[in-house]
């Protein structure tokens, strides 16, 4: 995948707090920040289809969201009892 040099101005505090984090995962910040970067279009991607379903179908019922709320509680609690990752 071909890359591109960017510069962008960020919180003084926030870059220190990213540079922890990536070298805490060992891991370039640019490869940090650009996964952040990848994240976000993806939750707009998601927000979009969404979106469009209810414009089509109408607004979730309560039970419709109680129930996806429930299926992401059980896939958040089998993530951490695999990795050993820390609910926050």
């Amino acid at each position: 995948m071909a890359s591109k040099k960017v510069t962008i101005t960020l919180d003084e505090s926030l870059v220190e707090a990213l540079a922890g984090a990536a070298e805490e995962e060992g891991i370039p910040l640019s490869r940090l920040v650009a996964g952040a970067a990848e994240r976000e279009l993806r939750l707009r991607a998601g927000r979009a289809v969404i979106k469009e379903w209810q414009a089509e179908h109408g607004a979730f019922t309560p039970e419709e969201l109680a129930a996806v709320r429930a299926d992401m509680a059980d896939a958040d609690a089998e993530y951490v009892s695999s990795t050993g990752v820390s609910a926050a």
